[in-house]
């Protein structure tokens, strides 16, 4: 059974900082680049970061660019998203994905995290 489990979340202030952690187990995702999405509530699924398996080559929505960090240590079959600067704007669920070799789509998602930032 594949499994993605986000943690992390919780209550923080604006201007605060949280970690989520996503861990895979279940298979093995050698090659799989991993993405970090965000749903608030009435809004759609929206990307954040993704990492490429080597996690030399990350990317960022131009909404948490410069805030948050994306990174993976694939001997723990887990990534990372290190959140600084939290702004209300942030609040959402905040769900992980794998993306398999070769693959356009994300096919594996976890149950998600949320993250509540008050002002």
């Amino acid at each position: 059974q594949v499994q993605l489990v986000e943690s992390g979340g919780g209550l923080v202030q604006a201007g605060d900082s949280l970690r989520l952690s996503c861990a895979a187990s279940g298979r093995t995702f050698v090659g799989a680049a991993m993405g970090w999405f965000r749903q608030a509530p009435g809004k759609a699924r929206n990307f954040v970061a993704r990492i490429n398996w080597s996690g030399d080559v990350p990317y960022y929505s131009d909404s948490v660019k410069g805030r948050f960090t994306i990174s993976r240590d694939n001997a723990k079959n887990t990534v990372y998203l290190q959140m600084n600067s939290l702004k209300p704007e942030d609040t959402a669920v905040y769900y992980c994905a794998a993306q398999l070799p070769g693959r356009v789509s994300y096919e594996y998602w976890g149950q998600g995290t949320q993250v509540t930032v008050s002002s």
